[in-house]
């Protein structure tokens, strides 16, 4: 049974006894660019058990050059992501349990998610939804691990509920903003960087080598040649929202989280309708025909008119590319969606 991990088992810190441990465990990918690929290939060749993968976004040419498991051939057919990870996850390593969910992570969606997770792993590109994991986590007492990557400059750090500060502790201390992949690009090597800084800490938790694990934040620039790990223990605050004495888990109420998302530096604006629908897309693209150039395959369709592109997914929700403007993109999502 373990004679593919046996270099993997060959390791003082994994052993047999941790194989099998590794074998047990389930781990929620929140996002399926360069990290959540990266971070879920390591997960299943490393023998994860379960893997759950939750992506909002689908396969486009500018991702090719970072995101691994993809190809032409899926951003040719504007294919969603998690379907592309899943079937190539399933030809790495047929043993392991990967569940693909082509959703916008919301409070609701995390709360479905969580039940039976050992680990989340953050592939995101936005606070927003980190904010949720990380108030999910400290609910549920899951650990999760943090990532981010821009330019040549990438961050990771470990989030162990009751023991070290959450990532609302540190957003008033630690400045976590700034550029993103799309205006500052993103160059391969960073991303390799964290996904290692992340699955290493990960394989410590999944192994319960809970005196290993790093328990500072790590940050470095790989093309600056600047490398630094912050003991942040001070910053956990007693009275946070999120993990102090009493967390009201903020992030989590349906209230504080947004219809309308403005995609930084995507010229895109995502509009999610008040309560999940299934569309039907033959009947919206056969509605659309004669109003523009309509494609759609058995998970989203594409409507181009002069200046626009609208993708709509099967939950009702749609990417409006070509403004970022969100009252625009609502005049456009009512008049030719709503």
């Amino acid at each position: 049974m373990f004679e593919r991990y046996s270099r993997q088992m060959l390791f003082s810190g994994i052993q047999e006894e941790g194989q099998r441990l590794i074998r047990n465990k389930h781990v929620l990918v929140i996002g399926a660019g360069a990290l959540g690929t990266g971070n879920a290939e390591i997960l299943v060749r490393s023998g994860i058990g379960k893997l759950t993968i939750v992506d909002r976004d689908y396969v486009e040419w500018s991702n090719l050059q970072r995101q691994q498991l993809y190809t032409e051939d899926d951003a040719k057919n504007y294919i969603p992501k998690v379907v592309s990870a899943k079937e190539r996850l399933e030809a790495i390593n047929s043993e392991v349990t990967i569940e693909g969910h082509i959703a916008d992570v919301t409070p609701e969606e995390m709360e479905q998610f969580v039940p039976g997770v050992d680990l989340i792993m953050d592939a995101t590109d936005n606070f927003e939804i980190r904010m949720i994991i990380n108030d999910a986590s400290q609910k549920h007492d899951i650990p999760w691990i943090y990532g981010s990557i821009v330019a040549s400059y990438g961050v990771s750090y470990t989030v162990l509920p009751g023991t070290t500060p959450c990532l609302h502790c540190l957003m008033g201390d630690i400045p976590l903003g700034g550029l993103t992949c799309d205006t500052g690009g993103v160059i391969s090597p960073v991303v390799q960087l964290v996904v290692g800084h992340q699955t290493a800490e990960a394989l410590k938790i999944l192994t319960e080598n809970w005196d290993s694990l790093r328990q500072e934040l790590i940050s470095f620039d790989v093309w600056a040649n600047h490398h630094s790990s912050i003991n942040v223990q001070q910053l956990k605050k007693d009275d946070c929202p999120s993990c102090g004495t009493d967390a009201m888990y903020p992030f989590l109420s349906a209230g504080d989280h947004t219809k309308t998302e403005v995609l930084c530096g995507r010229d895109t604006v995502q509009i999610r309708p008040p309560s999940k629908e299934e569309r039907d897309l033959d009947v919206v693209a056969a509605n659309l025909s004669e109003l523009g150039s309509v494609n759609h395959n058995t998970f989203l369709l594409q409507f181009k008119t002069d200046t626009n592109r609208l993708v709509l997914f099967k939950d009702g929700r749609v990417l409006v590319h070509g403004t970022n403007d969100a009252a625009k993109a609502k005049s456009l999502y009512h008049r030719y969606l709503g």
